[in-house]
């Protein structure tokens, strides 16, 4: 028996939830995906995450949602990891920290399937290491189940192919977030693990990686400081479908996904839900 697991690459603003509501459902159908587990780091205003967008989210068809170095940014948040437990914040931030990194839920077909996300350490805020993290996550996971998905949140692609080569074989599927760039560099790893080092981002591709173009270009070219909105056109939903053996947790199969939704109906990226 083989399970489909749709991963969604990092929403931003409303637009990018725009794209979740109208592209997840149907394209769940049409793979017949077991669960969705989908970055919502960037789904408020272009940062961070509320209550009511978790709700959102959730509402789109998404199972698991993921954090980031963003996840700070809504006040509420700390709150908001402690009611949901299928929110996540990366799992080696300090043991101090609100909330979990890692999860096991049921799927549509009723395997169990673990979820663990992490956050590099290059160019990123300060952290404990990902990959001794990882460790104490898998060995309490993988009591339960064989299928494991890993993210990591990070800048660096070395980091993130690295983490892929340290999990080959022991988790189903290593996947990369961040950069909002999708990479073309999906495969299977020898010992049977799923690899992409960036799922890209759904949001609006009209932009620098999702804020307005002449805000960002004002930034770069002056030096001086400028208001980065969420841009409004060329909207699409990106992320990857994984093929799992259910029995073995092995892949069987990874495929990028690229869904756009027409430009009327991609709504005010710059009206947005606090």
């Amino acid at each position: 028996m083989d399970l489909n697991i749709l991963l969604v690459g990092d929403i931003v603003g409303k637009p990018g939830r725009r794209a979740l509501r109208e592209i997840l459902p149907r394209l769940a159908a049409e793979r017949a995906i077991d669960l969705v587990v989908a970055n919502g780091e960037n789904a408020a205003q272009g940062s961070g995450i509320t209550q009511k967008i978790f709700e959102e989210i959730v509402r789109a068809g998404a199972g698991v949602v993921t954090m980031g170095d963003h996840v700070w940014k809504r006040k509420e948040v700390p709150g908001v990891l402690e009611r949901e437990e299928r929110l996540l914040r990366p799992a080696n931030f300090p043991p101090e920290s609100v909330g979990r990194g890692s999860i096991v839920v049921t799927g549509r077909a009723g395997r169990r399937i673990a979820v663990i996300t992490l956050i590099g350490r290059i160019f990123m805020p300060v952290s404990d290491c990902p990959f001794h993290r990882v460790e104490e996550e898998l060995a309490r996971v993988g009591a339960e189940t064989r299928i494991i998905f890993v993210e990591i949140h990070g800048e660096a692609t070395s980091e993130k192919i690295a983490m892929g080569w340290h999990l080959d074989g022991r988790a189903s599927c290593v996947f990369g977030t961040h950069t909002h760039v999708q990479t073309a560099d999906e495969c299977i790893l020898p010992g049977g693990t799923a690899y992409i080092t960036d799922l890209g981002m759904t949001g609006p591709h009209d932009s620098v990686i999702g804020r307005d173009k002449a805000s960002v270009l004002h930034k770069f070219i002056t030096q001086m400081h400028a208001p980065f909105h969420v841009a409004t056109r060329d909207v699409a939903l990106h992320g990857a479908v994984v093929r799992v053996d259910a029995d073995t947790g092995r892949a069987r199969a990874i495929e990028r996904i690229r869904v756009r939704i027409p430009d009327e109906a991609a709504g005010d990226g710059g009206s947005e839900d606090p």
